[in-house]
């Protein structure tokens, strides 16, 4: 049976907890925001209580998307990147149930469960033992902020073949940690990156956005945005999805090259004249 009595989950942010305390930590940090009413918690049975549920969509061949439906804190669509050795399952939402499980063991078998940054963690634990404690792989450089410890959680740093063919790496920027998973296979072995908010898809699906804070408005420097484009620039990959259901579908590795020296230049004050 899912747990979810002796452990907390942030409304807000959706965040697992092992405590119940008065302020979310991941909410009351300068890149997340705490609600004027303050931190409210709730739990797996609460929600399910609520009526929430999952929601699976194919984003193409062996890609899929997982949402809570209606959404749970921040709202992230997981991914399920599925290869003949096994499924990643990328920025865990906040919520599950045994149809959750059951719809996420008929892609396959998850090998591992990890998260872009910890804006992303949801309940990661709990998917790790509803899956039968597969690890959950935590950037070394952000292991501060994991809220619930436990077992399954284990670091990395660098890079990481999780699957082959689906390698982890850490350009950092939105946190030092800030993760994103290539997929050498994807968009017909043109190549696929999973880039959370690491690198964030925008609206018109032809440039991309680079930010320490995106609720509140906190861009990163535009040295920093052309390291996060040198980083990923050392992979191919045609097509790039964010965290949410955004996505550049073609040419994503100039989009992300061509965005970023378009941040470098707006915040370097190349186009004031246009202010």
């Amino acid at each position: 049976m899912l747990g979810g009595m002796a452990w907390w989950i942030c409304r807000t942010c959706a965040v697992e907890n092992a405590g119940r305390p008065e302020v979310c930590p991941i909410c009351a940090d300068e890149r997340q925001w705490v609600p004027a009413d303050g931190t409210r918690w709730t739990t797996l049975h609460e929600l399910q209580a609520e009526g929430h549920g999952v929601e699976v969509v194919e984003l193409e061949p062996d890609l899929f998307g997982l949402t809570a439906s209606p959404g749970v804190g921040i709202a992230q669509q997981t991914k399920l990147l599925r290869t003949p050795d096994g499924v990643l399952l990328w920025d865990p939402i906040g919520y599950l149930d045994d149809i959750a499980v059951e719809a996420v063991r008929e892609i396959g078998d998850v090998v591992a469960v990890v998260a872009s940054h910890p804006h992303m963690y949801g309940v990661q634990v709990e998917w790790s033992r509803a899956l039968g404690g597969v690890p959950v792989l935590v950037a070394e450089a952000d292991a501060r902020w994991v809220q619930r410890p436990d077992p399954v959680v284990e670091t990395w740093t660098g890079e990481r073949e999780v699957l082959p063919g689906v390698v982890l790496s850490q350009p950092g920027g939105h946190f030092p940690g800030s993760a994103v998973v290539h997929w050498a296979a994807g968009a017909d072995g043109r190549g696929v990156l999973l880039a959370g908010d690491t690198i964030m898809a925008n609206p018109d699906r032809t440039s991309v956005s680079f930010m320490r804070s995106y609720p509140n408005r906190l861009p990163l420097s535009g040295a920093v945005a052309l390291r996060l484009a040198e980083d990923v620039s050392r992979r191919p990959f045609d097509r790039l999805y964010n965290n949410f259901d955004g996505v550049v579908p073609v040419d994503a590795l100039g989009v992300v090259q061509r965005s970023a020296e378009r941040h470098a230049a707006w915040v370097r004050g190349d186009f004031d004249d246009l202010t």
